[in-house]
């Protein structure tokens, strides 16, 4: 069928709950988590498996792949996947007091009720970042920003493995929580960050294979600080849950030592993701927005952390980051049925696609 003849779409999510016809479907907040999804699905249509960023018993990343079907929990292009985006992942409603977060992506099977088959946080990222783009492109990196709500489903994740055992858990926790008399005195906390870090990649290194897909991070590559799109231009890396904790856990430890006066963001989001965690195991539930709303250590709640490209490289490098496996020529099928016509050219990586408007066109040959 001609391109012409589809209705606006994207690749492979065919069951939703958004209406990719409608122009409405197609802003900023719903392009950033819903092309993702359908990105992995066309990777999965060739053969190619993502990049899964783990967690090792030495506490570094390792690089491994992972099957979008494992991501998905169900073959991407089964008609029975349904893609709820920013949904809660109703399974972990019971582990958490009061409502529980949305998360970007909650995958659904639809002929068993509808039942909540996997959930994921998606980062769509630019590569380079603004510290990485003076820089040779195999040193290229990508800016990270991560809201408290993924700390929220970083640490539900976790408990759910403990929900018959939260003793075990409360086992490695305890005899650095229980130090703590004012969770919300900075003078409290700060001596206790490294200790904190200690009693977590403890629990880590002996549940290591708990880990389970957490976030989605596609990256899509420019020439340089430009807005053309490399030719190579476009991959997915799929962080595990404690795979992801390296990102805030390792500069926290660097700044505990060093002495720093004050809890920055990094460091906040260690003892969030602790508390959060010895509150499951001592009642069986977790308080996130009163822990959220009241560790504040004097900075605002509007993100948990970021990290630079800079910081994330390390992590992250490999081939699939210096040549990303997907052509800009291929954007075209993923968006069908002209949907890049509903993009709003202020918008950051869809203003990109109507900035190399080459991409759709039919008579251009690949490279």
């Amino acid at each position: 069928m001609k391109q012409e003849q589809l209705l606006p779409g994207l690749f492979g999510i065919v069951n939703s709950n958004r209406d990719f016809s409608q122009r409405d479907s197609w802003g900023k907040n719903q392009f950033n988590n819903s092309f993702p999804a359908a990105l992995a699905c066309y990777m999965y249509s060739k053969g190619l498996k993502l990049i899964y960023l783990t967690l090792d018993n030495q506490l570094k990343i390792k690089h491994q792949t992972i099957d979008v079907e494992d991501i998905f929990g169900v073959n991407p292009l089964s008609p029975n996947l349904f893609f709820a985006f920013e949904s809660d992942f109703v399974p972990y409603r019971k582990l958490v007091i009061g409502k529980l977060p949305r998360v970007d992506l909650v995958t659904q099977d639809i002929s068993y009720n509808e039942s909540c088959l996997r959930c994921m946080e998606i980062k769509l990222t630019a590569l380079p970042d603004n510290s990485t783009y003076r820089l040779t492109d195999d040193k290229y990196g990508c800016e990270i920003v991560v809201r408290p709500d993924t700390i929220v489903y970083l640490a539900v994740s976790i408990a759910s493995h403990f929900q018959n055992t939260r003793n075990k858990l409360l086992n490695y926790i305890d005899p650095v929580c229980s130090e703590i008399n004012d969770w919300t005195n900075i003078r409290s906390i700060l001596p206790l960050i490294s200790s904190i870090v200690d009693c977590l990649d403890n629990l880590f290194c002996d549940y290591i294979d708990i880990q389970s897909p957490l976030v989605i991070q596609p990256v899509w590559k420019t020439l340089g600080k430009t807005s053309k799109l490399y030719h190579n231009c476009l991959d997915i890396f799929v962080w595990s849950n404690l795979g992801f904790t390296r990102l805030f856990f390792d500069i926290a430890k660097r700044l505990a030592k060093t002495g720093e006066e004050g809890i920055n963001r990094p460091m906040r989001s260690v003892v969030w993701l602790c508390k959060m965690l010895y509150e499951f195991a001592l009642n069986g539930k977790i308080s996130h927005k009163f822990i959220i709303d009241n560790l504040t250590y004097n900075t605002k709640n509007d993100k948990a952390f970021a990290l630079s490209g800079t910081n994330t490289h390390v992590y992250m490098v490999c081939n699939e980051l210096i040549q990303p496996r997907i052509t800009k020529e291929e954007i075209r099928n993923i968006i069908i049925g002209n949907g890049q016509n509903f993009l709003s050219p202020e918008r950051r990586f869809d203003a990109i696609i109507l900035s190399n408007p080459e991409i759709f066109d039919y008579t251009l040959k690949s490279i």
